[in-house]
């Protein structure tokens, strides 16, 4: 560790992406497995309103980005966006923020590639685990070529998921308007079996809680952006149409689902893609969608190596973990931070072979709701980096977040909303139980840290 309170003089990072990679980073961060197969518990749970759940949830991301973008723009190359909460809060928000992210990411490689080396299995004639290693093993290689290569993997991946949906929505709304098939399904599908709200709207709210999580990653672009050539630009670019993905990708797409899909007959865990491309009689509607969601979980496993190893790399730098993590190889590539993370993996991997039930679930329910507790201390973070810099730097509010300081506090009490709502929802309830006492352990992990170096705790 670094002494007290000084951060060190990292070497600097390639500026290896380009803009492309950038705007397919964003694009990425937000379509996982979570669209492709997870939408249809929250169909199933909420029916057609289900639409406004994710519509809701959108709203709410698409303000943190904004948030983000505001504090990028006004303190470029800052480095991971968890770093953005240690400039508004001090020293113990940015030892908090990114060790629950870099947690949260870990948990995401184990279980991403648990899910590849599933949907793997059914073509190749090797254990689950074997696959799920071979597939660390061959991403761990890509991020350790260089910052390009992670960003070439990136941009085709996140160029399938677009894609597949961008051709899902074609289909489907020819579909439902009669184009093709035998005749246009219209609206019948959205309103009949209960109505449109058939559990009322204290479920479409609960829905929220569970949909939300589905969206989180689009943060994952502000942590590339630092090696791209213009961080500020790049994040302007990308804030400025997330809004028009979030809707086309999710609402849109989802809400073609329950337009020809009656959605009672949507079954949880299975992919409703699939039930929606049968219905249309598109051949091989299981196999391509295998092939699609494999896809999104390696796009969402490459991320995932990626985003530990330079969260780790700026908590180094700050102190926060071993200073051997900033070292760079002969690419400018964090090697050191990307192997530990990639261990981390490996043990979680083990961890659901030898103890799904115990060991495992309990990692996986720690990271539940890691991301609504990270996002809400960036959020008071900005609200009070702005009132700074409208008093000492007003130029550098390049872009600014909406309605201010409304918007800011709508985005507070929306994340608190939900984390309240995951207490009262019996599925999610463990989930937020575990992430708070993983976020118990951080801060006494900081305040041992904080006593031992003599920092105070808010530098």
């Amino acid at each position: 560790m670094t002494e007290a309170g000084g951060a060190i003089a990292a070497p600097e990072l390639s500026r290896g992406l380009a803009s492309r990679h950038i705007t397919m980073i964003s694009i990425g961060g937000i379509i996982g497995a979570g669209l492709f197969v997870g939408s249809s518990a929250a169909i199933a749970a909420v029916g057609p309103a289900v639409i406004v759940s994710y519509l809701l949830a959108g709203v709410v991301i698409l303000f943190v980005m904004r948030m983000l973008a505001e504090m990028v723009s006004a303190a470029p190359g800052v480095g991971s966006f968890t770093e953005y909460a240690r400039l508004g809060l001090g020293h113990w928000a940015g030892f908090v923020c990114g060790w629950l992210y870099w947690y949260f990411w870990v948990v995401v490689v184990a279980i991403e590639a648990i899910a590849g080396a599933k949907i793997l299995h059914e073509w190749l004639p090797f254990p689950v685990w074997q696959i799920g290693l071979a597939l660390l093993v061959l991403l761990t290689a890509v991020n350790l070529l260089s910052s390009r290569m992670f960003g070439e993997f990136e941009f085709w991946f996140a160029s399938i998921k677009v894609a597949a949906i961008v051709a899902f929505i074609v289909i489907a709304a020819a579909y439902a308007c009669g184009f093709v098939g035998p005749g246009g399904v219209g609206l019948s599908n959205v309103y009949a079996r209960g109505g449109f709200a058939p559990f009322g709207s204290v479920a479409v709210l609960s829905g929220v809680t569970t949909v939300i999580f589905a969206l989180c990653g689009a943060e994952i672009a502000t942590i590339a952006a630092v090696e791209s050539r213009a961080p500020a630009r790049a994040i302007s670019r990308m804030t400025s149409s997330i809004a028009v993905r979030i809707l086309l990708f999710y609402v849109l797409s989802v809400g073609l689902i329950v337009i020809v899909v009656p959605w009672r007959e949507i079954v949880p865990g299975v992919s409703p893609f699939v039930m929606a491309l049968e219905r249309m009689h598109v051949p091989g509607a299981g196999l391509l969608m295998s092939f699609i969601v494999l896809t999104a979980v390696l796009s969402c496993l490459n991320s995932g190596l990626y985003v530990t190893s330079r969260v780790l790399f700026t908590l180094s730098a700050h102190g926060d973990a071993p200073r051997d993590m900033v070292q760079l190889n002969s690419r400018r590539v964090p090697a050191r931070a990307i192997l530990i993370g990639t261990s981390f993996g490996y043990l979680a991997l083990i961890a659901s072979i030898v103890s799904p039930e115990l060991v495992f679930a309990w990692l996986v329910n720690a990271s539940g709701a890691i991301m609504l507790i990270v996002y809400l201390l960036v959020a008071f973070a900005q609200m009070r980096l702005r009132r700074q810099l409208q008093v000492t730097d007003p130029a550098a509010l390049k872009i600014t977040m909406w309605w201010f300081p409304w918007g800011s506090w709508g985005v507070v009490l929306a994340i608190l909303a939900v984390l309240v709502a995951m207490a009262f929802t019996p599925g999610l309830a463990s989930q937020l139980y575990a992430s708070l006492a993983c976020l118990g352990v951080v801060s006494a992990a900081y305040l041992a840290f904080r006593r031992r170096y003599g920092i105070p705790l808010t530098t």
